[in-house]
């Protein structure tokens, strides 16, 4: 097979690549995506070309024409790459050749190298990505927000080990959810500090000759700075890793939630029940309703925990500097940006339109002794060591279940024959609201603190739109 005129190597070699080898390097069909990102960095770095002297100013204002002209073709579908081409840098070399000549276009090489494109290009592909994920991730966050206002001093059962352990207020359990997003905001913010730099200057891996300034490339592309070594610049792809654990974390942590809402619109426990734009039926039981976008989420997470495992195999062993498997990095941050964009518009919509059955939750919050630790805290109150008061809660829940009895329900008689320390006044604290509101220490149940969660979570989500 011959070697194709378009291809961006070959002049040492006597014949081309076979059609084995041409199918198996073909990389058109991922990173055709990246074609706006490859253009301006040619932009970019048709800026530094001028400033060293290798173009002339009408030449590149003829290139700045050029690459205005291909990317209205590529963004209206009119230019595509040819079958031949390697990948997208090839395709558009191809079409600035069409467009500005072979003598003009054949100058933006100079200087640069596919690796320090590349690995400039996947940077500025995640940097725009985290920022669309985000506001997803902020309407999750108004989402459950919104649903905790709604709600407030609804109590339901807190659980620990699924099992009923403490009552808590149904706003505080949702706003559980929405801080480990927030901390993924933030990983994703932390993240760009690092990403926000551009690789162009390493060249293929020692940097180039020609006297560029890599920082006007960075400049004309809104990055913050240069990498400071040019082998790690065209070899690490750990950013690229990092971020996937970033978007595999989202998925974790709404696969979370999913089991719970799974749980929680069953017959059997009735928490809530699911929108019908927001679920599907059964195309044999017409009475069922299905929590398919929780479903999906929850199996979503591991198809992006299985991207990121991926990647992190694939570089594990990878010498310096540049090498082939590097091409492996970008279909899995492909694949789990798309998932995620999919997933959280739907997600969000099902978080904003669950019904809760306020009743049905207040009357399961004191099920199961879910009291029990209130009586231990307050026969602490009364001067019992923890150690005895944990011993004698246990008594009184056995002699309840004993007797099919709730915890208010055992009378006066009956607590002084568990423990002489089990006076009347414990009934005092046998009270959802009053076990709940007793818990306003920071980050507690009650009431206040919850409001002061949502007043926080509320001025994060505002800021950060702002």
């Amino acid at each position: 097979m011959a070697q194709s005129n378009d291809a961006l190597w070959g002049g040492r070699f006597a014949g081309g690549p076979s059609e084995a080898l041409a199918a198996l390097s073909k990389s058109t069909h991922f990173d055709w995506r990246l074609a706006s990102y490859d253009l301006k960095g040619t932009s970019a770095h048709i800026v530094a070309l001028n400033a060293a002297g290798y173009l002339t100013d009408d030449e590149h204002k003829s290139l700045n024409t050029a690459i205005t002209e291909l990317a209205k073709r590529v963004e209206a579908g009119s230019f595509t790459p040819m079958a031949t081409e390697e990948d997208v840098h090839a395709a558009l070399e191809r079409g600035l050749i069409q467009i500005a000549g072979v003598q003009l276009a054949g100058k933006i090489r100079a200087g640069r190298s596919r690796n320090d494109q590349i690995a400039t290009l996947i940077r500025s592909y995640m940097l725009d990505a985290a920022d669309e994920i985000e506001l997803q991730l902020l309407n999750y966050l108004d989402a459950l927000c919104t649903q905790a206002e709604e709600h407030i001093g609804v109590a339901m059962p807190g659980r620990t080990h699924f099992q009923h352990a403490q009552p808590v207020l149904l706003s505080h359990h949702l706003l559980a959810h929405a801080w480990p997003q927030v901390r993924n905001l933030q990983r994703l913010e932390d993240w760009r500090k690092r990403a926000n730099k551009s690789a162009y200057g390493a060249g293929a891996l020692a940097g180039n000759t020609l006297g560029l300034d890599p920082k006007l490339v960075a400049e004309a592309l809104g990055l913050n700075g240069v990498s400071e070594n040019s082998m790690d610049a065209t070899s690490s792809r750990d950013l690229v890793a990092e971020f996937s654990f970033v978007l595999a974390m989202i998925s974790i942590d709404l696969s979370r939630i999913s089991e719970e809402v799974i749980a929680w619109v069953s017959f059997e426990f009735g928490y809530a029940k699911l929108a019908d734009e927001f679920s599907t039926g059964s195309s044999i039981m017409p009475q069922k309703k299905n929590p398919d976008i929780a479903e999906l989420a929850r199996g979503k997470s591991g198809r992006l925990i299985g991207n990121l495992a991926g990647l992190l195999a694939t570089l594990k062993g990878l010498p310096l500097s540049y090498n082939r498997d590097l091409q492996e990095d970008k279909e899995p941050v492909f694949d789990s940006v798309d998932t995620l964009m999919v997933l959280l518009p739907a997600f969000n919509g099902m978080i904003a339109t669950l019904k809760f059955d306020r009743e049905r939750l207040e009357s399961l919050a004191p099920k199961g002794f879910s009291l029990a630790t209130d009586v231990a805290e307050w026969l602490v109150k009364q001067g019992v060591t923890f150690r005895d008061a944990h011993e004698i809660t246990g008594k009184l829940v056995q002699f309840c279940e004993d007797k099919s009895l709730e915890l208010d329900q055992v009378v006066d008689e009956d607590l002084q024959k568990v423990s002489k320390h089990l006076k009347p006044e414990v009934r005092k604290v046998l009270g959802v609201s009053g076990s709940i509101e007793a818990r306003n220490g920071a980050g507690g149940t009650a009431t206040s603190q919850v409001i002061d969660q949502l007043v926080s979570l509320r001025k994060l989500t505002k800021s950060r739109r702002s």
